[in-house]
Formats: C-alpha cells, sequence, structure tokens
C-alpha cells in the first residue's frame, strides 16, 4: 500500500481497511529504516502515524499549511509526500533531513527542529492570509504536550486568541509530560462531555499517564502533577478558552476516523481551536513500547562508557555527594545530558523544567541567590534560546551558576540547527563568564570541579562535543590544582599551535606533520577559554605564527580574542595571527569530522594554513 502513495492526494479514495494497511506499513518502514541506519527518531513518529494520515486527508497541503513542532515528528509526514525512495539517505550529508526542510518540498514550511514554535508561527502565517485575501487556505499546527512546557508556545496561545484568526492547532499528547488544563467548554462540548465517547477516552486518558514508566521519585513527582493536571483538564477554569481559543476533545489519536471528524470539525470552525489528542509514544513497536526513558524517542544510546557526557554524569555524581548545596537542572532532557543517575540518588535536588531554557536559566539564578549551587545542563544550541538570561538574570547579578554545554561545536546529523557554534561567541561577551574547554574526557572532573570552587561571584561553563574523546595519553590531565591555568603539550619555537577543545588533537597532528617538514612547532591546549592564561599569551607572543583552531564561529569567538590579546603584547614585531574557526553560515547536516574537514578545521587544513603564511611571506621557517 505504502508503495502507491506518492502524494497526500492518493489517500483521498482509501477505505478504512486500507488505511490501517497503510498505517501498519507506515510503522513498519519506518521501524526498518530507522534500525538500519542507526539514528533518527523513532518513537515520536510512530505515535504520529494517524494524526499524520488524518491531517492530509481533511486538508490540501501545500495549500493549506501544516506545520510541524518539534520536526522529529514528521518522518511521516515525509514519507506521504513524495520522499519515500530517499528515506534511506535520511541524516545523510546530502540527504533527507531529520526535520521538515524548506529546500526538500513544498510540503515543508519551516525547519523547525526547536520546540514551542509552532503556534507563534500559525499566527503569523494566519494573519497574513487573512491580510493578503487567501481566506480558502487554513493554517494547521501539530505540537506535543512536552513542546507546550516552553513559555513561547503560550505567547503564541495567547497572542492567537487575541486576534481570532482562524488556525487549527492539533496537540498530540502522549502523557510523557505535563499535560495542559484545557477549556471550560461550549455547550455542544459538555454534552460530548456527558456522553460515553467522552467517558471511553477520559478513562483512557488517565490509563495512559497511569501507564507512565517511573524512574525513582524523580519522575514520580512528574507523574504526580500530570494527574493533577489531567484532573483540572476537566474543572473550570477553562484555559484555553480563556485565552480566546476554542478547546475540542480529547480523541484517541490513534483512533483515524475520529480524529478525521474533530478536524473537519474543526475546519467549519472561523476561529483558532485546540484539537486535543491522545497517542502512545513508540505504537506498534515492542522495544519503544517497552522503553521505560523515552520510548525510543530516538536511536542510541545517550551516555557512552568513555564520552564527554558519561564523564560528566560522574563527575557531577560525585561532586553531589560532596557538596549538599548543588543542585542540578536540565530542560526536558534529564538522560541525555546524563542526570537520571543522580536524579536517582538525588531526587529533591534535580530538576527537569521541560522545554524551558529561559526559566531554566532564570530558575538557577535564583537558586544561587538562596544558596545553592545550580549547575545547568542543555545542549549547547538550546542555552543560546536562554541567553539573554544568561547574560541579564545571571552574569549582571554575580551569580554562581554553572552552565554545561553537551553537543557543542560541529555535531553533525542533526542539521544546522543542532550545531552547537555560537556559545563561546556569546557566552565570552557575559561579563566575568569563564569558560572551560575540555580535550578529553579526563578533564570534566577536574573543570565542574574547578567551576565549583574558583567561580564564585559570577557564572561558569563547561563545553564539549558530541564526539568521543580522543585516547589520553598524558598523566597530568585531569590531575588537581589545574584551575584556570592552559597546558603546554609541545614545546617548539617557530609556530604556535593554539587548540581549543576538541581542537587540540587536530593541532597535534598538525603539529606532527610540521615537524616531519623540519618546523619547530608549540601546542597550546588553552583548557580556559576565557579568561586566556597570560602564561600562554607571553608564550605564543614569542614566535612568528600563531594558529589558532576552534570549533565554533570565528568571528568574535576565541581566536579572535588571542589575536587581539597578541596585538596589546606585542603591538610592533609581533607575531602573525591566524584564526580557524567556523564560518558564519548555516552548515547542512553531515558526519562532524568530514564537516571539520571541509572548514579547514583538521590537521591538514592547519598545515594548509601554515605552509601558505610560509609561501606568501617567502620565509623559510
Amino acid at each position: 500500500m505504502l508503495d502507491t502513495i506518492s502524494s497526500p492526494a492518493d489517500l483521498a479514495e482509501l477505505d478504512e481497511s486500507q488505511l490501517r494497511q497503510l498505517a501498519g506499513e507506515i510503522r513498519e518502514f519506518i521501524v526498518d529504516t530507522v534500525n538500519a541506519r542507526g539514528s533518527g527518531h523513532l518513537g515520536s513518529n510512530l505515535g504520529a502515524v494517524e494524526i499524520t494520515l488524518a491531517v492530509h486527508r481533511v486538508f490540501r497541503s501545500p495549500h493549506d499549511i501544516v506545520l510541524w513542532d518539534t520536526g522529529h515528528q514528521a518522518y511521516v509526514h515525509k514519507l506521504l509526500t513524495g520522499r519515500r525512495r530517499d528515506f534511506d539517505t535520511l541524516r545523510e550529508e546530502g540527504g533527507l533531513s531529520g526535520y521538515p526542510s524548506r529546500l526538500e518540498s513544498d510540503h515543508d514550511w519551516v525547519e523547525n527542529s526547536h520546540a514551542s514554535t509552532a503556534v507563534s508561527y500559525a499566527h503569523g502565517l494566519s494573519t497574513a492570509l487573512h491580510l493578503r485575501g487567501e481566506d480558502d487556505r487554513e493554517v494547521v499546527a501539530v505540537i506535543g504536550d512536552g513542546a507546550l512546557t516552553g513559555g513561547m508556545a503560550y505567547e503564541g496561545l495567547n497572542n492567537l486568541g487575541h486576534s481570532g484568526r482562524k488556525a487549527i492547532i492539533i496537540l498530540n499528547d502522549n502523557g510523557r509530560s505535563y499535560a495542559p488544563t484545557a477549556s471550560r467548554l461550549s455547550e455542544s462540548l459538555s454534552r460530548f462531555r456527558a456522553s460515553s465517547t467522552y467517558l471511553r477516552n477520559r478513562a483512557r486518558m488517565e490509563k495512559l499517564i497511569q501507564e507512565v514508566p517511573l524512574v525513582g521519585g524523580y519522575l514520580e513527582r512528574g507523574v504526580d502533577g500530570a494527574k493533577a493536571a489531567i484532573r483540572e483538564m476537566f474543572e473550570p477554569p477553562a484555559f484555553f478558552e480563556q485565552l480566546g481559543v476554542h478547546y475540542l476533545g480529547p480523541y484517541d489519536g490513534h483512533d483515524l476516523a475520529a480524529v478525521e471528524t474533530a478536524l473537519r470539525a474543526a475546519k467549519d470552525l472561523d476561529e483558532p481551536v485546540v484539537v486535543h489528542v491522545l497517542t502512545k509514544k513508540g505504537l506498534g513497536y515492542g522495544p519503544a513500547e517497552e522503553d521505560e526513558i523515552k520510548h525510543m524517542h530516538d536511536v542510541g544510546p545517550a551516555r557512552k562508557d568513555g564520552s564527554y557526557t558519561a564523564a560528566f554524569s560522574d563527575a557531577l555524581l560525585a561532586e553531589a555527594e560532596a557538596r549538599p548545596e548543588l543542585v542540578a537542572i536540565t530542560a526536558a532532557m534529564p538522560d541525555s545530558t546524563g542526570l537520571l543517575p543522580v536524579a536517582a540518588r538525588f531526587p529533591d535536588r534535580v530538576f527537569d523544567v521541560g522545554i524551558a531554557e529561559q526559566h531554566a536559566v532564570t530558575a538557577a539564578a535564583g537558586m544561587a541567590m538562596g544558596g545553592l549551587r545550580p549547575v545547568v545542563a542543555v545542549y549547547s544550541t538550546f542555552l543560546t534560546r536562554a541567553i539573554d538570561q544568561v547574560n541579564l538574570d545571571v552574569g549582571l547579578h554575580g551569580q554562581p551558576v554553572v552552565f554545561v554545554l553537551d553537543r557543542a561545536g560541529i555535531t553533525g546529523d542533526d542539521g544546522p540547527s543542532h550545531h552547537g557554534v555560537l556559545d563561546m561567541v556569546l557566552l565570552s561577551k557575559v561579563p566575568d563568564m569563564t569558560i572551560f574547554a575540555p580535550s578529553c574526557e579526563a578533564e570534566i572532573a577536574q573543570m565542574l570541579h574547578d567551576a565549583l570552587d574558583h567561580c564564585t561571584t559570577g557564572p561558569a561553563a563547561i563545553r564539549f562535543p558530541k564526539t568521543m574523546p580522543p585516547p589520553i595519553d598524558d598523566p597530568e590531565l585531569g590531575v588537581a590544582g589545574s584551575g584556570l591555568r592552559a597546558r603546554r603539550v609541545r614545546a617548539g619555537r617557530e609556530i604556535c599551535l593554539i587548540g581549543v577543545g576538541k581542537m587540540l588533537a587536530a593541532a597535534r597532528d598538525a603539529a606532527d606533520k610540521l615537524a616531519a617538514d623540519g618546523h619547530e612547532v608549540t601546542v597550546w591546549d588553552p583548557r580556559v577559554v576565557k579568561p586566556l592564561d597570560p602564561e600562554m599569551l607571553a608564550d605564543a607572543a614569542s614566535h612568528r605564527l600563531v594558529i589558532t583552531v576552534e570549533d565554533g564561529l570565528r568571528d568574535g569567538g576565541v581566536g579572535a580574542a588571542i589575536a587581539d590579546s597578541l596585538s596589546k603584547l606585542a603591538p610592533v614585531g609581533g607575531p602573525q595571527v591566524r584564526v580557524l574557526g567556523v564560518p558564519s553560515v548555516f552548515l547542512a547536516q553531515g558526519k562532524p569530522d568530514a564537516i571539520l574537514a571541509r572548514l579547514g578545521l583538521d590537521a591538514d587544513g592547519i598545515v594548509d594554513e601554515a605552509t601558505a603564511w610560509v609561501r606568501s611571506s617567502d620565509r623559510t621557517l
């Protein structure tokens, strides 16, 4: 059946049994593809099959605008819009994106892999259609209940309801996080509440909540909160309708006919409306349904032994044992950032605030003001959503919050929205911020300890990549007393290479190649990129050529700060400085090493930069 679907129009003539068969084939196809590739988002897509089929049977995409928040639940949408034959290239360089992509299809409107934004897009697009007189088009946004933990979703709902503009918001509620309070219903919905259909759906919702697995007291409290929200959902206050948004639901999100009926009813309304559907993440695939942590939201372990994340998890647990004032905060990623072991040991000291990075940062500032030592663990790309709070709520108040940024630098197959290339540029502009950049996992524990010990009058950040760290071959790595000092790993006289974080490995390899050609090379591991170690700067100033290498943005980054410092140390006759880093462009998906090589951020690129300077200067080093 799936082979016969090349566009949403092909769904129109299918009967109930054919649609059931198609749903099964879609689930099987996604499971086979994602498992064969070893990467991708599985559970979220398996739970959205019937919703997607209903959307494309009721609405006419791309004439009607369909938005996905977040985009990792859009695999089914891609299959129904003509991209099945390319699915074996998913998340590969030059292949299909793991998220909606405007370059791939007219059916994709936003390249949305950051959550809580679709309602705002919907408000903007519905306004545009209204002012342009295009009243025959619908705007549909599919948003998960997890995304409703983000404040921006409520900002969008508030403005959408205030405007009265027509938009249909499909709330895909899989019971995995806080379920929003709903509404005081209209007379028709009151009758629906009293019906046997409603009572069955309410019982099913409560059963879904009961089935949410517990991981210690940490998630148990979250489930209690969800149960309270469910109870409130069926009583005043009428949350959505107080915002001016009509509410329909809840419906069984795996009952295709019921979802279609609800969407057709919503389509007939001339006002903003939320259609609330209940789904089960990972439905139809045993391993995903049985996954107690995240229903196989994505494939592959979040924690790998020997990884930076694993090293941080172990280090944080040790520090929590020694420091009763230490608390940890994350934004909907306790597993991926390594906090679950700490939560299991200290359930009252780990806080998952949902997809609410701004709140996480300011709450951390408040905790620090109250005498706690907060550690905020998020992905680099997500912290940039809260840079104002980092700067003004934490930095301006001199609060000792430690930010631990996983997936910093070039991350790979998640594409442009997930590369963590902004953090060093942005955080280095926050006064009194200290930024650590470990070059191996052995440095993580020491840097966390140093951040907690030394950074008591302002914030600190520790940033590390998704890729596995290099082997440890230096007994001095991670030793006590490292403090805020840099580390010289090789001494020479002519060329100085400064490799930031993971780029130290490329600098060392480049030094070996340059040495084989007869050049004397110094290599520095800065360890702390703000403030820069004066000893490292003084040594670098004694060389004729300095090359800095970082996996963050080149403009305004660490290399630029080093070049500025060296120009002040040796204003006349100082070294030539070459800054290597990521250009200010959106980088497509691909393997991290391949992307870095293409940007000249590998050993060969560093050697090429050194030899090009030699040739242009007509000098022999």
